[in-house]
């Protein structure tokens, strides 16, 4: 069926409500969007959560590589025009209005139902194929939604920031995955900083674990650094949505350091008030061209 534009406004306040519901971070951040790129962007997110969802259910795998394969059966339709959910019908309209490529969804699918059969990686550039798929590829999607220029490094520092901020849900979620039986931490690092997979499950904070994990930050913040000079190429009503993003993610790692890297003990993350308190500083530093360089 043809989405009408009644179902089409219910399809997009449905995304909305899910991302609402399941991404704080991320629903903050799209707020300072205008309507039509905030609706879109709602859509992309619930797409990837639907996907998300399938993959971390606690259901047989074979259940959850039917829905992956429903999933497949839903873009093939939504980009012939026909859609079978809210989710879909959402999606397929931002794509052709944005003119993103599908195969990027294909490529986010793909991404995410690594999950079922690989819980280790052994370097870090085995890792870096993982997170291209499930983040940096939202990047390139996003930025189709944002707008940009035609520098030849835009989609460069879109895909480092996507990396960035997965690196950072990484060291974030050690102890959620460890109890999954999924260590994305590169093996041969945790071998060279003296760490073992046994002690991550147990949550042992002792030194190794420390200069293990004051490497993992440093590095995710090189990418944030690449991914930053994303924002001035974006078109001047999207600049302040990455700019949120930014500062979001960058402050969990700082809450980390903070915490002497103690990630195993509670949650690591920012109040809804201190959400709320980088939005507005970011959204209006990004508004002020004096001082975009400090973003």
């Amino acid at each position: 069926m043809t989405a009408t534009q009644p179902d089409l406004d219910a399809a997009y306040d449905l995304c909305r409500r899910i991302t609402k519901a399941e991404a704080k971070n991320f629903y903050y951040a799209f707020r300072t969007l205008p309507s039509v790129k905030r609706r879109s962007i709602y859509a992309a997110y619930a797409f990837c959560r639907l996907c998300d969802d399938i993959s971390d259910e606690d259901m047989p795998r074979a259940e959850r590589i039917e829905g992956f394969h429903g999933v497949r059966e839903s873009l093939v339709q939504a980009r012939q025009g026909s859609f079978d959910e809210p989710v879909f019908a959402a999606l397929g309209d931002a794509a052709t209005r944005f003119e993103i490529p599908w195969e990027h969804f294909d490529e986010i699918v793909a991404g995410v139902e690594m999950d079922l059969d690989i819980t280790r990686y052994e370097t870090f550039d085995d890792l870096r194929e993982y997170c291209h798929k499930v983040a940096s590829v939202v990047g390139l999607v996003s930025i189709r939604i944002f707008g940009h220029d035609q520098h030849p490094e835009v989609e460069t520092y879109a895909v480092d920031l996507g990396l960035a901020m997965q690196l950072t849900n990484i060291l974030r979620d050690i102890k959620e995955d460890a109890g999954r039986d999924r260590v994305y931490l590169p093996q041969d690092e945790l071998r060279r900083f003296g760490c073992s997979e046994a002690n991550l499950a147990n949550g042992v904070i002792d030194g190794p674990f420390r200069d293990l994990m004051r490497f993992q930050v440093a590095r995710a913040r090189e990418f944030f650094d690449s991914g930053r000079r994303l924002i001035p190429l974006l078109e001047p009503d999207a600049r302040a949505c990455t700019a949120v993003l930014i500062g979001v993610y960058s402050s969990i790692l700082d809450r980390i350091e903070a915490i002497d890297y103690d990630v195993f003990t509670r949650p690591v993350g920012l109040s809804t008030g201190e959400k709320l308190v980088t939005m507005v500083k970011l959204w209006t530093m990004s508004r002020v061209p004096g001082l975009r360089g400090l973003l």
